[in-house]
């Protein structure tokens, strides 16, 4: 999926600032431009993840073009960015885990206590460890 992308110019004393518009509040710079269309294509990476864990939706992308006419933008540099199509895909995928005994019967006696199964469990857990709660 490609997304527009606006960026400010940079200077010597000043980092390349990009914005991701479709994506509210999502932004980020760099010190090259290189660097800046890589943080950017980062933060929409991180920013389409929070949304979906947040049970939001994930705005399509607009055109370059609308992005180009825009008059906020004017006097930026304008780009495209890839974000992975897979970031919007939530199949549930089985999956064979190997865990000593001893590890898998903590993770049991855990998952119980959450009230959840052990693959519910792994999951939150998981999404807690990457992005903890707001």
């Amino acid at each position: 999926m490609r997304y527009p992308i606006a960026i400010e110019p940079g200077t010597e004393t000043t980092a390349f600032g990009v914005v991701v518009p479709d994506l509210p509040g999502c932004f980020s710079a760099g010190d090259t431009l290189d660097e800046a269309m890589t943080a950017a294509e980062e933060a929409a990476s991180a920013w389409i993840d929070a949304a979906l864990d947040a049970g939001e939706a994930v705005p399509p992308p607009s055109s370059l073009d609308a992005l180009r006419n825009d008059p906020a933008y004017a006097g930026w540099t304008f780009g495209v960015i890839t974000v992975d199509p897979a970031l919007l895909d939530d199949t549930i995928e089985r999956v064979n885990i190997t865990l000593p005994r001893r590890v898998l019967r903590r993770l049991d006696a855990l998952a119980r206590a959450a009230g959840e199964t052990r693959s519910g469990y792994i999951a939150h857990r998981t999404l807690e460890t990457v992005l903890p709660t707001r």
